[in-house]
């Protein structure tokens, strides 16, 4: 199959060398949950300290939308998550990245494995239309920074279009 050598080096180089392995594993598959499922096993694989690494996907209800789990590696996780609800919701609502160093001080925040103390997710848009969220967790307080959340921005970008 593939076999992609990720760089050792600093965060920056691990993430464009991760970027660069999204899109040459994602380039000719049109399966949308084929490639958020090696986008989810790639990212497990890559970065270190996490214990849950996937997607919700936006999908529309009677109340205008809600996220629905997706492709992921970790622990078995909550279905369904109301959009505005917890960080994930939070992210999709606002279409903003959420970049939690504590998830017990945020607000609402739903604990799908209680080892979470950090998190990060990702909104994924593709032309203006939510496709889900990229989520992240990690049992280490505020393991994710800035250069993580930039980072994680740039492969949802490589891969919304291919997810849409």
């Amino acid at each position: 199959m593939y076999q992609f050598d990720i760089s050792a080096g600093s965060k920056a180089e691990l993430y464009h060398d991760l970027t660069a392995a999204l899109d040459a594993l994602t380039a000719d598959e049109p399966d949308a949950i084929a490639n958020m499922a090696n986008a989810a096993a790639l990212i497990w694989e890559y970065l270190p300290d996490l214990n849950w690494a996937g997607f919700y996907r936006a999908v529309a209800d009677s109340d205008g939308g809600e996220l629905v789990l997706g492709p992921f590696q970790g622990k078995a996780a909550c279905i369904r998550i109301a959009l505005g609800k917890g960080v994930c919701g939070t992210a999709a609502a606002t279409r903003q990245t959420q970049l939690v160093a504590d998830v017990h001080a945020f607000p609402g925040h739903i604990a799908c494995d209680a080892a979470s103390r950090s998190e990060l997710v990702v909104p994924v848009v593709h032309d203006g239309r939510l496709i889900g969220v990229l989520d992240l967790d990690s049992p280490e307080p505020a393991r994710f920074d800035a250069e993580d959340a930039a980072g994680c921005e740039a492969l949802m970008a490589v891969l919304a279009s291919r997810i849409a």
